[in-house]
Formats: C-alpha cells, structure tokens, sequence
C-alpha cells in the first residue's frame, strides 16, 4: 500500500495498519461468569445438532456457487504453468491466456479450457486490452447479457481474486466505494488508520488487483462521482487523516451496467469518460443461444445434483425460439409480426425457465424434460404486467404457437398454466 503523507509532522504509518482487526472489542465482566461452570462446555446443550442432520465426517460442505477462481482453478493453473508471453504487473497469466480462458480452448498438452462467454472474440479481446491499459472497464448490455459473468471471469483470470466487489444498489453509499470508519474505535481513539475500514476498490489500488462494481448505474449519481478521482488520478484522499492512497501498478476496475432496466441513474459525461466501454449484445442466433443456456443448465444441474437430462435439448430450443421471437417482435421465419412483453426475455431468464423446468422433472416427473416442465416459468418470465402482458401472450399462443407443427403438446401446456 502507498500512503502519501500530505501532513509532514508525523511519521507514516506501518501499511499494514490499514489491514489490523477492525472487530469491535467485547468486554465481560467477570462476576457475570460462574467460576464453578466448565467454559469450554456448550452454552446451550439443547441446541445441539442431532446426529442425524450432522455432515459425515470427513465430508466438507461446498459452496452452493464457488467463485470462478475456485470453480475453475484447475484451468487457470493450467494456463498460468503454459503461458510464456509477457504478462503485464501482477497479472496471474498474459492477455492472450486470459482471453482463451474466456473464450475456451485446447492448451498444448490436451488440457481442455471450458469457453465461459459464447460471442464475438473480438470483444473479449477489446475487454481485456482495456484493463492492460490505464482505464476502467464498463460492461454495457441489456440484462442477462452476461455482464456479471464476464466481470468475474475477467477479475478471477487477472488476479486471482474476484471478490473485491461493491455491488451497487438505490441505498450504496459512498463509504462503500472509498471507505468507512470503525465508529467503536473512532469514539475511543479519533480518526485514526486503525479505525479506518477499507472499501474493496482501496484495497484493490493498496494491493494492485482488480475491483469490481456490479450495476453502476444503480447507484446514486451523487456517489457515483465517488469514482472520478480514483480513476483519472489514481488516488484516494483521506482528508481525514491528511493523507491519500495512492493505487499501484496491477490496479483496475471492471463496472457493469445496463440502461433499459428501469430503476437506473445515468451516468454523468465525466464519470463516462474514465471507462472503456464494451457493449456485450444479444447472441447473434438461435442456435448460439441455445448453446449458451445447454451449457449453464448443465452446469448448473451438476452443482445441484440433478440427473443430466438426454432428451433436454428439444425444449431448451423451443424456451429459446419462444423468447427471441417475443423479444424480437417478429417470428423466426419473418412472416408474423409480434407484441413484445414488457420484460427482457433475456438469455439469463431462458437459463432459469429451463433449470427450473429440469427440477421438476428430476423431483416430480420422469427425469426427462417435457413441455409441462417449462410452461410455468415461461408464464412468469413472460406476464409481468398482469393486464398488457398477459393479452400480448394469449396472442402469441393462438397465432403462433397453436398453428406451429409439432408444438401441441407445448401449446396445451402453456394453455393449462395460463387458465
């Protein structure tokens, strides 16, 4: 960490101050505690876990979603021991291997890298020269382009560490883009670097990683200027302290953002400018979205112990061909213009139509996935507004779907969802 002393009467302090136990002390008082009870015996023995409901020994619990750097850390050992191209400060792997870790190939000695984003290589490689560079990174896309996705791919390639996050909401603070105050300490003491509590975005220019702000644009615009300094000048100030952080080589920021969701502040002309933003579309087909939600519901059935569904693919394209022509107006062969629904009808809604669909089946049904599987979270992903939703399906289900060869079975089970 670098700390730029503004007041030059007192001696810099130690860098790792800055990382100390911000816990709040806990005092006991000693005549509260019965001296003749054993301390190292359960407070409350009745609450104890029945034996039953106990892991097995040996066992340990998994994480329900573990990060990328964890998920994939086979992969990215991988390609760190396989690459010798030049690496910029403290990234884990060069560009180039960041980019196949995204995009997905064969290293030279067979391992298989999984593609983790399925579009244009061209952006990949746009995104990732933009943080070997000096400027921040602005994913930009309608929801459920896998905005979120990527940053955290991007983040877990570079430096191994995808957790320095701030996820933006109507209620962040500007405390949680700069940084806090241990208010316990800050009583007793003053301002002080002890009771300071770093945000992940100072940690990430004390350490030289990369940070990530999740939906930027859903923080208020007075705090999101919060970033302007950081990002053109590369430091913090502390004026509490009469001191700043200054970043080091290897920092960067990923944000993401979308503008047609509504609920969202714009950003202003002179945050906009400290971003290189790389707008990540719509896949370009059907049969490349289909791809896209095959591979996260596969994914994301062997996480949650669900059978693998053989037959699966049939209803994934019929999710995907029902979402694009909503989403597009206008039906696959271009004959019958559409009503669009209100929602996005993103990729990222196909993916949970369908792994709901694939738990019903694995928990209610035969374990193959059939049209009654889907039709419910179709329902759902498509009616949002109870009225103007609900008219623009019914529509869609007499003109399109009734008529279409091969599709009555789907056709019934949407009707009976939609009673």
């Amino acid at each position: 960490m670098v700390w730029c002393k503004v007041d030059t009467r007192s001696e810099p302090a130690d860098p790792a101050e800055l990382e100390g136990d911000l816990a709040m002390p806990v005092s006991v008082d000693p005549t509260s505690v019965d001296p003749s009870r054993d301390q190292s015996a359960p407070a409350n023995t009745s609450a104890r876990v029945p034996a039953s409901a106990q892991a097995p020994a040996g066992e340990k619990d998994e994480a329900l979603r573990p990060h990328a750097e964890d998920a994939f850390a086979a992969e990215l050992a991988a390609l760190a021991a396989q690459d010798d191209r030049p690496r910029p400060t403290r990234w884990r792997m060069s560009p180039w291997a960041v980019a196949m870790y995204l995009l997905g190939g064969t290293l030279p000695d067979g391992t298989v890298i999984t593609p983790k984003y399925v579009g244009p290589r061209r952006i990949v490689e746009v995104a990732v020269t933009t943080l070997a560079t000096d400027r921040a990174l602005l994913l930009l896309g309608v929801p459920g382009t896998a905005k979120t996705w990527v940053s955290e791919h991007l983040a877990a390639a570079v430096s191994g560490d995808s957790t320095l996050l701030v996820q933006g909401t109507a209620g962040t603070p500007e405390e949680a883009i700069r940084y806090g105050w241990n208010y316990a300490q800050l009583l007793a003491n003053g301002p002080s670097r002890d009771a300071l509590v770093p945000s992940p975005v100072m940690r990430a220019m004390s350490e030289g990683m990369t940070a990530r702000v999740e939906e930027l644009t859903r923080i208020p615009a007075d705090v999101q200027d919060s970033l302007i300094t950081i990002l053109s000048e590369k430091t913090l100030p502390i004026p509490e302290l009469g001191s700043e952080v200054q970043a080091v080589r290897g920092f960067n920021l990923i944000a993401t953002a979308n503008d047609r969701d509504r609920g969202v502040n714009d950003l202003s002309s002179a945050l906009r400018r400290r971003f290189n933003t790389v707008v990540l579309p719509l896949p370009e087909s059907a049969d490349a979205e289909v791809d896209i939600v095959s591979r996260r519901v596969d994914q994301i059935g062997r996480s949650l112990d669900l059978p693998a569904v053989p037959d699966g693919i049939d209803e994934i394209r019929r999710v995907v061909t029902v979402f694009r022509e909503l989403r597009d107006g206008i039906t696959a062969d271009g004959r019958t213009k559409l009503k669009s629904p209100s929602g996005t009808l993103s990729t990222a809604e196909a993916i949970s139509v369908v792994t709901n669909g694939l738990a019903l089946s694995a928990h209610f049904g035969d374990g193959v996935l059939r049209a009654s599987d889907v039709a419910a979270g179709i329902l759902g992903a498509v009616v949002r507004d109870p009225a103007a939703d609900r008219v623009i399906w019914q529509e869609y289900l007499e003109a399109v779907v009734r008529e279409r060869d091969g599709w009555k079975d789907f056709y019934r089970a949407c009707r009976e969802v939609s009673a």
